[in-house]
């Protein structure tokens, strides 16, 4: 229960005032040490308010995806699947575009010529440090200021 402010300024506790939800963060990504990563990231981060949920397998995450998520995170180099094909099928049930993130290992020019600034929140080389910094940055701004 969070304070609510009374006319005269002072707080009291309110009902009407609920915690706010936690952001629901998913990740989409062959490795389970990278998920396992992210998870031990987060959690630490932004502990209580985020749920993180990993899957290896896109057919697994697929009928879980839809508008409640706050942040998806999908490898663009899924085997068999694709990461392409994940970003479509999100898209479809639901989850708005500006809430995808590509990751990949590939160059960031080449990223950012499959996916236009206008494709997606945000394209992410995997390995590059400020790449990773710059994200961690919209994690921060998704995460505590909205």
């Amino acid at each position: 229960m969070r304070d609510a402010a009374s006319k005269d300024g002072s707080r009291r506790p309110s009902a009407l005032v609920p915690p706010p939800r936690p952001k629901r963060i998913v990740l989409v990504d062959e490795s389970p040490l990278y998920a396992a990563a992210w998870r031990a990231l987060l959690e630490s981060r932004f502990a209580g308010r985020i749920v993180f949920e990993a899957y290896q397998d896109p057919l697994e995450a697929l009928p879980k995806l839809g508008p409640d998520v706050s942040l998806l995170m999908v490898d663009l180099d899924l085997p068999l699947f694709g990461g392409r094909k994940v970003f479509e099928l999100a898209k479809e049930r639901g989850v708005p575009m500006r809430r995808i993130v590509i990751l990949s290992e590939r160059p960031a020019e080449e990223l950012h010529e499959l996916f236009p600034a206008d494709a997606c929140l945000a394209v992410v080389n995997k390995t590059e440090p400020q790449q990773q910094s710059a994200f961690l940055m919209i994690l921060d701004s998704l995460v505590i200021r909205h």
